[in-house]
């Protein structure tokens, strides 16, 4: 039996690489520049290319190798079969069926915020715990489920996808992927961002946002730590969207724990405040104030829970 681990984190820039041992401790990490041209023909002959050469260098034998795991931006079938990955370039791609074939390595794959959540499970925020919702908040507002310390991906792959549950039917402007009124539109980094802008179009009142050119969901979180009005109302609102989406999750897997990552989760104790008020205003006693804690790998979870994918078999 293998005792070293690779992880691996396929985003659209860098690939971001890490060898474990299988008991989960990070022994190296590096990354790769995504090459996307042709399609991303190129993205999984490179990783392979790195893992072999690593092993190469580490004098690490393909028999010391437990396996691969592989983080997609996409959603990924059991058989790691990626149903198109527009971030990649990919069409249907049997993504870990080509990496075992091109490493000679046992490969699983996940979807990336699935991985991440079973990352910060299995060593991050949510260490201790076996049921637990991950919600990723940057650009876009991603999610993972991990229920019993499994990963659930769903039929195809796109279970978790929190950020497009509508949280907001009456919602004109259109969520990126076409629907209105997804979550993302709210409680993402652009989501607080165009809300602010609304507020600030809307009427004259004295605010420290107006002194920003180019305002951030950044600036808006410092504000409101500060105190200013239309900031706290802002962040309020932001926990109000995600309360409302996290409580439609629970009331169908009832989790132990939410963890909350991505850029915007810096923000620390301000968001998470903003999220417990407004939880328990309506589901199910059972279900109210459930655990919530903000991540604690950062950008090291995609690494971590594409180990763990093939560290658990």
């Amino acid at each position: 039996m293998g005792q070293y681990v690779f992880g691996i984190d396929i985003g659209g820039t860098t690939v971001k690489c890490g060898l474990f041992t299988k008991a989960g401790e990070l022994l190296e990490k590096w990354e790769i520049v995504t090459r996307r041209e042709e399609r991303g023909a190129h993205i999984l002959s490179d990783v392979a290319e790195t893992i072999l050469a690593k092993c190469a260098h580490k004098g690490i034998e393909k028999e010391d190798v437990c396996g691969i795991g592989l983080g997609i931006p996409g959603p990924v079938r059991a058989d790691g079969t990626v149903l198109k990955c527009a971030n990649l370039g990919w069409d249907i791609t049997p993504a870990a069926k080509i990496m075992q074939e091109l490493t000679g390595i046992f490969v699983k794959a996940g979807n990336d915020a699935n991985v991440a959540a079973l990352g910060e499970m299995w060593k991050g925020g949510a260490k201790g715990y076996e049921d637990v919702i991950m919600v990723t908040l940057g650009t876009g507002v991603g999610g993972g489920v991990i229920l019993g310390g499994k990963m659930v991906a769903g039929s195809n792959g796109a279970g978790g996808e929190i950020g497009h549950m509508i949280v907001n039917q009456d919602e004109e402007a259109e969520c990126g992927c076409g629907g209105h009124g997804h979550l993302e539109q709210y409680a993402s980094a652009t989501g607080i961002v165009r809300m602010a802008k609304k507020c600030l179009a809307k009427d004259d009142t004295p605010t420290k946002l107006r002194e920003f050119e180019n305002l951030s969901a950044k600036n808006i979180f410092d504000c409101a730590k500060e105190g200013d009005n239309m900031a706290c109302e802002l962040v309020d609102q932001l926990g109000s969207y995600l309360a409302l989406a996290l409580s439609h999750v629970a009331a169908t897997v009832d989790p132990q724990v939410f963890v909350i990552g991505g850029g915007v989760s810096r923000a620390g104790e301000i968001l998470l405040h903003a999220i417990r008020r407004h939880y328990n205003e309506n589901i199910l006693y059972a279900l109210q104030n459930k655990e919530f804690c903000l991540a604690k790998l950062g950008n090291d979870a995609g690494i971590y829970g594409s180990a763990r994918l093939v560290a658990g078999e």
